[in-house]
């Protein structure tokens, strides 16, 4: 492989090198930040949610910014974006606050990542993709690794507002990485004239449904109005639907979804990513809430979920090659809803070196099922699509890890519940319920895994 398809892949990965840093490092130090913030600590998943909410919300901007501005300018805007936020966030005094930069950092998070996706896929021939992919994965899953030890160590010398300044340096140094190592081969790129309309039905419809399932279960507001919210949110995406069949130039063009395996990808990795964006932020509230573990030790274990993922890719590319990427998809699936099933076993006296195991298994088949999934599912989008391709796959993935970290919430509320006590006394028991559900979850991405080919992606490897 080529020296500059290793350089290219770890460089347009660095934003989710930041972001997964600022995931994990914020699930480890939950429960400081609302002692701090004087909140319940289910409550701050609304610092997760808005940021993942904003995501999803101005992702659809990215895809015409890049062809308007160019991918390098607006992928070292958008990181130079997010270490702003990140700084706001750590001026934070109380969970409103909070909450509107995690906003704004979320619109910067919006610019880089499927910009960065479509850098890579315009860079790498498709016979290198695997690899590509596989190099990709690496400064996310080293963020992963980082984080729940970064987060620990933080929450426990100095103050939790550190876990969004550590930001800073790290997106300096991933805006000189682009400058120095990324083409700017696209800069006079002429996109298609900018459609409002959609992008106003697009982010309020995702924003009302998103807003009222957060809402759910909850005394923020009315029941009647989370069910308007709710009915607002669909009906302005099906309105979306409607017109983008009819526009020649939609924001996103859902015609992208009659390629198999990109709807494989979209659809069928749906439950598996909503499993994926529920564990980060349950673990450690189990171990810590639940089980009385201090954020360090917290950190030192859920980082095995992240050296499990690095470990993929040791033997992504050679698994591929064979078993191919459904037969991969399969098993890896019913790997992970086993493993993600097991952690609803775990007690406060289980051995820390079977619970480090079991996240550690659980990391690798996660990553092996991501990888296939980013890889195959591009394989049969032709160049001039691959621009709405990018941004409709991450504004998916970061809507499945939202609606994992509600549901999540959700399910550990309800047990609480049935246990006879409020979210704000949780209990180890409380926890179990969630990981088998999410588990059981996790088999319905089989209903789309199975229909592909056997030898479905086999030009790229």
């Amino acid at each position: 492989m080529a020296a500059c398809d290793r350089i290219v892949p770890l460089v347009v990965a660095c934003p989710l090198f930041l972001q997964n840093l600022d995931t994990s490092v914020m699930a480890t130090a939950l429960p400081t930040m609302a002692h701090a913030l004087h909140v319940r600590v289910l409550y701050l998943n609304l610092a997760i949610t808005s940021y993942l909410l904003s995501l999803a919300v101005f992702l659809p901007l990215s895809g015409w910014f890049a062809e308007r501005f160019g991918a390098r300018r607006v992928f070292c805007g958008a990181i130079a974006f997010f270490s702003l936020g990140s700084a706001l966030c750590g001026a934070a005094n109380s969970l409103p606050s909070l909450v509107l930069f995690r906003v704004l950092q979320g619109l910067g998070g919006a610019m880089m990542m499927p910009v960065g996706r479509l850098i890579l896929l315009r860079s790498v021939p498709s016979a290198r993709m695997v690899a590509a992919m596989v190099w990709f994965t690496v400064p996310p899953t080293i963020g992963r690794m980082a984080g729940p030890l970064f987060g620990g160590a933080i929450v426990t010398w100095v103050s939790w507002r550190w876990i969004f300044l550590v930001n800073i340096p790290f997106g300096l140094l991933g805006i000189a990485l682009a400058l120095i190592f990324l083409d700017k081969h696209d800069e006079d790129a002429a996109p298609a004239p900018f459609d409002a309309v959609g992008f106003i039905l697009l982010a309020l419809g995702l924003t009302a449904l998103l807003s009222a399932l957060e809402a759910t279960g909850k005394t923020l507001v009315a029941g009647w109005v989370t069910g308007a919210t709710a009915s607002l949110g669909a009906l302005a995406l099906g309105l979306y639907v409607w017109r983008s069949r009819r526009k020649a130039s939609p924001i996103i063009d859902l015609g992208i979804l009659r390629y198999r395996t990109y709807r494989a990808a979209i659809f069928g990795g749906l439950p598996l990513r909503i499993a994926i964006g529920a564990s980060p932020f349950l673990l450690p509230l189990m171990l810590q809430v639940g089980f009385g573990l201090s954020p360090l030790v917290s950190g030192m274990l859920t980082v095995a979920s992240a050296i499990g993922s690095l470990a993929t890719r040791a033997v992504m590319a050679q698994t591929i090659r064979r078993v191919g990427f459904r037969s991969l998809l399969i098993g890896a699936t019913i790997l992970a809803s086993l493993v993600r099933a097991s952690y609803g076993l775990f007690q406060p006296g289980t051995p820390h070196v079977l619970i480090f195991f079991a996240l550690l298994l659980g990391g690798l088949v996660n990553s092996m099922g991501l990888v296939a999934l980013a890889t195959l599912g591009f394989s049969e989008i032709p160049k001039p699509h691959m621009s709405h391709a990018t941004t409709f796959s991450s504004m998916a993935q970061q809507i499945s890890v939202s609606l994992g970290v509600v549901i999540g919430a959700e399910l550990v509320s309800a047990a609480a519940w049935w246990h006879g006590r409020t979210s704000q006394n949780l209990l180890a028991s409380d926890f179990s319920p969630a990981f088998v559900a999410l588990g059981v979850m996790t088999l319905l991405s089989l209903l789309s895994f199975v229909r592909l080919g056997r030898d479905e992606g086999a030009e790229l490897h």
